[in-house]
């Protein structure tokens, strides 16, 4: 569980640096990343990529949170057209 939340709040502060040039705060970093980990793990499992190992569980991670952001992003936009 702790590691949960410490890759979590890893991946969530890599995926808002690359997408936004910072951070989305301590707690929405560690949602961010656990919810990027589990749509990233869906994903790579899809393609037959399984994430073996700490490197590759951060990989989909940040692969899941960029998508959850940009999709955020995308629906903020529209809704404000």
């Amino acid at each position: 569980m702790i590691s949960t939340i410490i890759l979590g709040a890893l991946v969530g502060f890599l995926a808002g640096h690359i997408m936004r040039g910072e951070g989305f705060g301590a707690i929405g970093n560690i949602i961010l990343g656990v919810f990027g980990g589990i749509i990233g793990r869906f994903l790579f499992g899809l393609a037959g990529l399984g994430p073996t190992g700490l490197v590759g569980d951060i990989i989909a991670g940040v692969v899941g949170a960029l998508i959850l952001v940009y999709v955020f992003g995308e629906t903020r936009r529209r809704r404000y057209r």
